[in-house]
């Protein structure tokens, strides 16, 4: 008998390893091409300004659920998830095009309530829809967009810009969307068990909004441009805290520390962490879907921003071979591990 020819499990290599081998067979071939495959948005030189390029899809049964995920907050989740890679870049987004993929379950009803979702997040940041596609789906629904911005070229933020010594930076709070999820999660096994009980959120308002309709972090990219500052690298904080600052340290070639009592978590998010026998620092750290900003910045700009109510200063930026750690409250460095949100 002939020998079968290997399988690879696709979770052998999860998302970035697939990632690098598909950007490892392929290369550029336009000068304007700036970035391609590897950051939050791919660059293209336009003239003056770089035009910036990203897309995401959302799948019905692996990125959301219907039966507790109105369609109007996911239509508008679907562009802010897109617009926050723009921001990621340190860019303005502009315009979008949305793909849908639709089983015959949907009606016309419905679809109008998921565009105007998408409308309302159009308003709110300013993009124009200028396209898409609609096809039938065998698998409920599929929502796929992308996003297009611009950026002064030299005010680009590339995950690869971090300098030993600078500041790490978190916006907003973390793990909101993750333990909003475990609520969301609970009600509809409560539900499921017993149709005539209503769900209990108004307890948890906050967290659960954290993962229904979380909002992209563009008032902080223009504040930073308002007061002249550049992060020496960025990246939106979509698959947990770990994961993204390993990214930056990764195409940095840098180590990093962070610190346990820097991290900044929500009241309600810790007590229902809690709650739910859950450690809030591994929460915040491996969550995911909060979609804030990690940034780096120079020493130099600390006093342009440290008193910034929804900036927070977690750690810095060190050589390599340190590695990447949390300094717990105890002062012990605990070595950090990426263990959020794994696509395969």
């Amino acid at each position: 008998m002939s020998e079968q020819p290997k399988r690879t499990e696709l979770g052998e290599l999860g998302e970035f390893g697939l990632i690098d081998r598909i950007s490892d067979r392929f290369k550029n071939n336009n000068a304007s091409t700036l970035k391609g495959i590897g950051d939050d948005a791919a660059i293209i030189q336009t003239g003056d300004k770089v035009m910036l390029v990203s897309t995401d899809m959302l799948m019905e049964g692996i990125h959301f659920d219907l039966s507790y995920m109105p369609l109007q907050h996911l239509g508008y989740k679907a562009v802010a998830v897109n617009v926050s890679d723009i921001a990621a870049m340190n860019g303005i987004p502009t315009q979008i095009t949305v793909n849908i993929g639709l089983s015959n379950r949907f009606s016309l009803e419905a679809i109008d309530a998921l565009y105007e979702g998408i409308r309302m997040a159009c308003e709110n940041y300013k993009v124009d829809l200028v396209g898409g596609d609609t096809t039938s789906s065998a698998s409920g629904l599929v929502i796929s967009v992308t996003a297009i911005g611009e950026a002064d070229p030299e005010k680009v933020s590339l995950r690869s810009g971090a300098k030993k010594g600078d500041i790490v930076c978190a916006t907003g709070d973390l793990a909101g969307a993750y333990i909003g999820l475990q609520v969301l999660e609970r009600e509809k096994q409560v539900f499921k068990a017993n149709p005539d009980m209503q769900p209990n959120l108004g307890p948890y308002d906050y967290i659960v909004k954290r993962q229904l309709k979380p909002e992209a972090r563009m008032d902080i990219i223009h504040e930073l441009r308002e007061l002249n500052i550049v992060p020496t690298s960025m990246i939106d904080i979509s698959d947990g805290l770990a994961s993204e600052l390993f990214h930056l340290c990764k195409q940095s070639g840098l180590g990093a520390k962070i610190y346990e009592d820097k991290l900044p978590i929500d009241t309600l998010t810790y007590n229902t962490a809690v709650e739910f026998q859950l450690d809030p620092i591994t929460c915040a750290l491996n969550g995911g879907e909060d979609y804030e900003l990690l940034f780096t910045i120079g020493q130099e700009d600390f006093e342009k921003l440290k008193n910034h109510m929804d900036i927070h200063f977690i750690g810095y930026m060190t050589d390599a071979k340190e590695g990447r750690h949390l300094i717990t409250k105890n002062s012990n460095a605990v070595e950090l591990k990426a263990q959020g949100w794994k696509h395969f």
